[in-house]
Formats: structure tokens, sequence, C-alpha cells
């Protein structure tokens, strides 16, 4: 990893510039999970086209995370030789470019597109915590909420999109178009990001490992089962509802409720985990939401989807703000908290990336989902565990240092 010389603000004196920064930021959020999720609620309409079974579909979203598992840690040595703003643009244009292949009617050149998807924001996925510390250094805990809103909102939109835009045009290509059209848009607000002196490549760069410090393998995995149980919830979560006997306009309102109902945990949760010493209360919080809304759907789908829905949207944005803000407030410097990102983000995705597949293989399985729910619901005890030892007042310390 990497240190830099930035200065304390660097838009000091300069509101314009750090306005378009801010939407920057943002606006490359906004497309880390749409292009995704997006395929969730059109899992029928995919299938068919493709004659592809459950199993083949998962890898639409499985691929990805094994992109952000393992090439998240290539990102510090691309970090070394270019600035994150023109990574930032170059993980953009490519996000485009594996929407577009993904339209192809071949299952090959599909997961071909996949692939780039994936690791375009894998590389955003390290870069965004580190420019957060590195542009707004006294505004970490609302910059940390914003983007969280932001990812959230995008993946609301990609999920709450797709059955309405498929319908209207009649074919599953245009709700998945749209997420080729949104990353150039955000190039444009990346390209004065440029000029932004203070945070570009370090002259002299220096490497950080964290993966002899236990805090750091807690905020990993914490970060993982999370990932695993958002994805698998996108994945399978209008499968699950349209099983239960709810049509695919229910089904898709009830999964964009996940990511709707997430947006105030989103901004909230990262202001008020900066403002505590320790987060375990909020851990806790988030831990009680998450199993409620499993449990309601390993008991009754069909009985009340949109509370279901509700509380996971409650576990999945909170958890996964409190993960973000973790890398940020256990790390010391901007090095660090690019470090940690990177680790959490590789081994937290690749325990992730398991999470749709696994859930399509035990329903083929068992013909049922509450093996797989049941399932969820273990892991959220882990992720209780890994939360409770993350959320102690301490930061990591660097194998260097040890």
């Amino acid at each position: 990893m990497s240190t830099d010389s930035a200065p304390e603000d660097p838009f000091n004196g300069r509101p314009l510039v750090a306005a378009l920064a801010v939407m920057a930021l943002l606006l490359a959020a906004a497309n880390l999970r749409g292009g995704i999720v997006v395929v969730g609620p059109l899992v029928e309409q995919i299938r068919a086209s493709l004659a592809i079974s459950a199993s083949a579909f998962s890898l639409l979203t499985t691929l990805p995370l094994l992109c952000f598992g393992i090439l998240s840690l290539c990102v510090p040595a691309l970090s070394r030789r270019w600035s994150p703003q023109v990574l930032a643009i170059a993980g953009l244009l490519v996000i485009s470019f594996g929407v577009l292949l993904r339209l192809a009617g071949d299952y090959a050149l599909v997961l071909l597109g996949t692939l780039l998807l994936g690791a375009a924001i894998a590389l955003l996925n390290v870069l965004i915590p580190g420019l957060v510390k590195a542009f707004f250094p006294r505004r970490v805990g609302l910059m940390t909420g914003l983007y969280s809103v932001t990812l959230s909102t995008g993946a609301g939109l990609g999920v709450y999109l797709a059955v309405p835009l498929q319908e209207h045009f009649g074919h599953w290509h245009y709700p998945v178009a749209l997420w080729a059209v949104l990353p150039l848009l955000c190039v444009l607000f990346w390209l004065p990001m440029l000029r932004v002196k203070g945070v570009g490549r370090p002259a002299n760069p220096v490497r950080v490992s964290l993966w002899r410090d236990r805090l750091a393998w807690a905020i990993t995995f914490y970060m993982g089962l999370q990932s695993f149980y958002f994805y698998s919830m996108a994945t399978w979560l209008p499968k699950i509802l349209l099983e239960s006997g709810l049509n695919a306009h229910e089904a898709g309102t009830a999964t964009a409720l996940i990511n709707l109902v997430s947006i105030p945990f989103n901004f909230l949760v990262p202001i008020l985990a900066a403002r505590l010493a320790s987060q375990r209360r909020l851990v806790v919080s988030i831990f009680i939401a998450s199993f409620a809304g499993l449990a309601g759907l390993w008991w009754q789908p069909a009985a009340a989807p949109l509370l279901w829905a509700s509380l996971i949207g409650v576990g999945c944005g909170g958890a996964l703000s409190l993960a973000l803000s973790f890398f940020v407030l256990r790390a010391s410097n901007t090095a660090q908290a690019t470090a940690l990102s990177a680790m959490a983000q590789s081994v937290g995705y690749l325990l992730a990336a398991a999470g749709p597949a696994a859930l399509g293989l035990l329903r083929d399985w068992q013909d049922a989902w509450q093996g797989a729910l049941l399932l969820l619901m273990v892991l959220q005890l882990w992720q209780l565990g890994c939360g409770w030892f993350a959320a102690r007042p301490v930061q990591v310390v660097p194998d260097q240092q040890k």
C-alpha cells in the first residue's frame, strides 16, 4: 500500500472543486451495484433467453464477487503507478464496456462482460474509502454516510426499475443497458479531479500490511459476511417470493425495498459510528433487524413480505455502512485505510462469492428455501461476533510495527 502527502484539506478555499469532488465520489458509488443486482428481478427472462440453469445464472452475481476478492489485492500496486483519479476514470469506462457485453446473446460473452464489470467495481471499491479520507479528512463520517446512501440508492434503482423497463420495452436488455450509460456520465465529473493538487500518486510509496492483525481480520469477516447476506438476498429474494405466491411486481417491489429502506441507515450509521468510541450497540441493533427479517422469510415469506424486506434492508444497509466506517475509523492514515479496505474486500468478497451459488445449490437440492435461510441465520451469528470484536475503540497495527 502507499502513503501519500495529501494536505489536511485539499479543497481549502475551493468550494466549487470540493462540490465536484463530492459529486464525483457519489456518482461513482451509484454505479457500483446497479449493474450487478439488476439481473435479480429478471432471472426468469434471462434464463429463458440464454437457456441456462439456476446455478449458471447465479454466476452472473457470483463472478463479480470473485473479482472483488481476487483483484482487490492488485489495486495497491496500480495506485503506486497511477493516480487514484486516473484509476477511477478507467474503472468507470470498463464498467460501461462490461455491461454492454452482458447484453450479448452468447452466454460466454455475458460471462466475459461480467468479469470485466467485477474487475472494474473491485478497483473502485478499494479506491473510494481511501479517497474519502484523502479528499475530506475532517468529514469522514458524513462522506461515508453519503457514499453508503448513494451505493444503496443505485442498487435500489437497479432492482426497482428492472421489471418496469423490461415490460415497457419488451426485453431484459433495456434495464441492463441503463447501467452502461450512467458510468459515462459519471466520468464527466471525474475529469476535473485530475487537476486536484495533493491527491495523487505518492512520491515515496510505502507498503502497509495488516495480515497479522486480529482487528483487521474481524473487520474483514464482518465485511464478507454482510456481503454474503446482501448478494444472496439481492439474487434470490425475488425467486423466494415468487415461489411463495407473489407476482413479479410484488417480488420486485419487496426486493427494491431492501435497498430503499437501507438509505436512512446508510446515512446515519457512519455518523453515529464516528461519534461513538465503541460501536457495539450499533452491531447488536443491526444483527437484531437482520435476524428477524430472515426468520420471517423462513417462517412464512408471503405473510408480510414488505416487513421482512424492510428488516433485511435495515440489516444490510446498517452492516455495509458500519463495515465501510471501520475502514476509516480503525485506521490512523489514508495508507492504512486503503490497506484495510483492500484486505477486507479481497478476503471478504471471496467469502461473499459463495452466497448466491450456495443458496442456489441448496434450493436445487432441497427443492425448498428453508435450508438456505437457516444457513443465513447461522452466519448472522458469526457476523455478530466479528462486529462485536471490531467495534472496540482501538486501531489496526501494521505488521511492520509488530
